[in-house]
């Protein structure tokens, strides 16, 4: 059976009440937030490409949500209807309006206490409401983090990744592996091949000489070439690849392979995988939410 390899992504359904946004009036000051964990690369590239707005608003009111409206909470966390203004549409082609709702769920703060959320500058990873303009979704639970300037830096890098024309495909299956030994013990190349979305060419290639360091790139065109530079991680291209790559060669790719040369693109890809390294580090409490998060 062939195993297919694809970056899942869920969202939580939240159901906003119909509320009329009103007029937007002068923002006060923003509250300055306790500092949270920094969202790694790989989370906040998660929420950029579930979110088709980024919006960048000061929470103006937070009404706390009980009863059948809570429902399908987590247990320690507190549900609240938030009213914000908007000062920027960090991502997202369509206008929305200065005033807009959301729910969203927040764990304790840092002292175990429902944290105040009001005059809290924020940036909310959502999706519009049919019908409702003034109302958002957001794509979690919790995907509302604290502003920071750092924060926004990070966000608006990878929509602009996202939007460029040559940005990387999503890497959907491994397809097959091909190894030709060299003249040499220990030189040699191995190629492998990876099906993306849009049908994109895509291959990763290693190269091995003797008395040097083995070196791999990815190509993403019909040309491959063997001296382009490996990607930088925290880049659209690194994410691609970490995040959607199985930790191994899958063995129908080596199926038409000689045991010999198998085993060595095996080893060659296992080379790759460790100079990409893991997708995402363990996790450290709930970093989907920044709202509570103790200071570090």
């Amino acid at each position: 059976m062939t195993k297919r390899i694809f970056f899942l992504f869920s969202a939580a359904a939240l159901l906003t009440p119909a509320i009329v946004a009103g007029p937007a009036r002068a923002q006060q000051a923003p509250v300055a937030a306790p500092s949270a964990p920094a969202l790694g690369y790989a989370d906040l590239a998660d929420l950029v490409i579930a979110s088709p707005l980024v919006v960048d608003a000061t929470i103006r009111s937070a009404s706390r949500i009980k009863g059948a409206e809570a429902a399908g909470l987590t247990p320690g966390k507190t549900r609240f209807y938030v009213e914000a203004d908007v000062s920027t549409l960090v991502r997202g082609a369509t206008a929305i309006p200065a005033r807009v709702g959301w729910l969203v769920d927040v764990a304790p703060d840092w002292r175990g206490r429902v944290p105040s959320l009001k005059k809290r500058r924020v940036l909310a990873f959502a999706r519009p409401v049919a019908g409702q303009p003034g109302q958002l979704q957001l794509v979690e639970p919790g995907a509302q983090h604290d502003w920071s300037a750092a924060l926004e830096q990070r966000v608006r890098a990878i929509a602009s990744e996202l939007a460029a024309p040559d940005a990387p495909p999503v890497i959907t299956e491994v397809g097959n592996a091909f190894h030709v030994p060299g003249a040499l013990p220990g030189e040699g190349e191995t190629q492998i091949f990876l099906r993306t979305r849009d049908n994109r060419p895509a291959a990763l290639s290693i190269l091995r000489r003797p008395g040097e360091q083995p070196r791999w790139s990815i190509a993403l065109s019909e040309i491959i070439d063997d001296s382009a530079p490996t990607p930088q991680r925290d880049t659209l291209l690194w994410y691609r690849l970490a995040c959607a790559l199985p930790a191994s060669l899958p063995d129908r790719s080596t199926a038409s392979l000689s045991p010999e040369d198998a085993t060595q693109a095996q080893t060659d890809y296992g080379f790759v995988m460790e100079q990409l390294g893991p997708c995402r580090a363990a996790p450290s409490g709930d970093p989907a939410i920044s709202a509570g998060a103790a200071p570090m």
